[in-house]
């Protein structure tokens, strides 16, 4: 008997039989951004084996100014991305067959700084002014705000010229700019940091401007999710990185040593990254208790928000297919 089960062992790998010895399955994620606090949950994930413990083997992949995620994925280079709703929605309109299968970040982070002595007290005051905007997918949210505003960003002359910021708060600092963009966990405390105090800024958060769209949400494609394998393992990789982020807000200087150990370049900044983590928290839950869970009510926001200005909107129909509850109800052992 001992030898027969010692002979079914030797051959089964040749046979197709698992055991406990076979190779974890594969996923690249790639994320939107540069290792950072941004992305704590995943690399906790990673670190505390709870991507291994799903039988997973993921690859993170650190973005940059020059990755854009959903390229990244249609060109096979990643099998799940952390990407914008507003980009994710523009770019499956363009043919990028991208579909949500977790909304990780529940409220807005993305704000518009301004200085003060700029004379900026109101959105009404943005006219003829300067205001720094990124682009690479995160221009949608500013440009739909404007569009609500009813002033016009490009032209011969508009009525807010448009700086396309870098990745830094440089046009603040120097005053090349009336305004910039800045995320509440990241470029707002930058500024800070640089010296400048809050009496000095006023902020606008696009969460109270009417205006808030979805930001760091998982994405996949529409021919990864018809492979059931696939969608099997996106169902535990879902689980296992929502289990990262439950522990990243519970443990957050550990949550911060983890990313710090993840920095190859070695350019982070711990004191920076523990504010970012304390940022980061706030905005993975709206109050209820599916964290991870589209609501289907906030993304309808998003997709209204971005399909409000009738003369140059970001997005010029209703989605069909853009996100699914399939995979986080399969992660979750959730029935129909």
């Amino acid at each position: 008997m001992k030898k027969t089960l010692a002979w079914m062992l030797a051959l089964a790998p040749s046979l197709g039989f698992a055991s406990a010895a076979s190779a974890a399955d594969h996923l690249t994620l790639q994320l939107k951004w540069v290792t950072q606090a941004q992305f704590a949950g995943y690399y906790v994930a990673q670190a505390k084996g709870f991507y291994k413990d799903a039988g997973l083997d993921v690859t993170i992949k650190p973005g940059g100014p020059d990755i854009n995620p959903s390229q990244v994925i249609a060109a096979g280079g990643a099998d799940v991305i952390v990407d914008w709703m507003p980009d994710a929605l523009a770019a499956r309109e363009k043919g990028v067959p991208l579909v949500n299968i977790a909304q990780v970040f529940q409220k807005s982070g993305l704000e518009l700084t301004c200085r003060k002595d700029s004379g900026v007290t109101s959105p009404k005051d943005f006219k003829g002014k300067i205001l720094g905007v990124w682009f690479a997918g995160n221009q949608y949210p500013f440009l739909a705000w404007m569009g609500k505003l009813g002033y016009t960003t490009s032209g011969a002359n508009p009525d807010v010229k448009v700086l396309k910021q870098g990745f830094n708060v440089q046009p603040l600092l120097q005053k090349q700019a009336a305004c910039i963009s800045t995320m509440n966990y990241n470029e707002y405390w930058q500024l800070i940091e640089a010296g400048m105090k809050p009496d000095q800024l006023v902020v606008f958060k696009y969460q109270n401007e009417g205006v808030a769209m979805l930001e760091d949400g998982l994405y996949t494609t529409d021919a990864e999710l018809a492979n059931p394998q696939k969608a099997a393992d996106l169902a535990k990789f879902v689980k296992a990185t929502m289990q990262g982020w439950d522990y990243a807000a519970a443990h957050q200087a550990e949550a911060v040593k983890i990313v710090m150990d993840n920095d190859t370049a070695g350019v982070l900044d711990a004191a920076h990254q523990t504010r970012m983590m304390g940022s980061i928290a706030t905005l993975l839950t709206d109050g209820k208790d599916k964290d991870g869970y589209l609501d289907p009510a906030a993304y309808q926001r998003t997709v209204s928000v971005l399909m409000a200005d009738k003369t140059d909107p970001v997005i010029t129909k209703q989605p069909e297919g853009a996100y699914t509850h399939k995979i986080y109800d399969a992660a979750y052992g959730i029935k129909e």
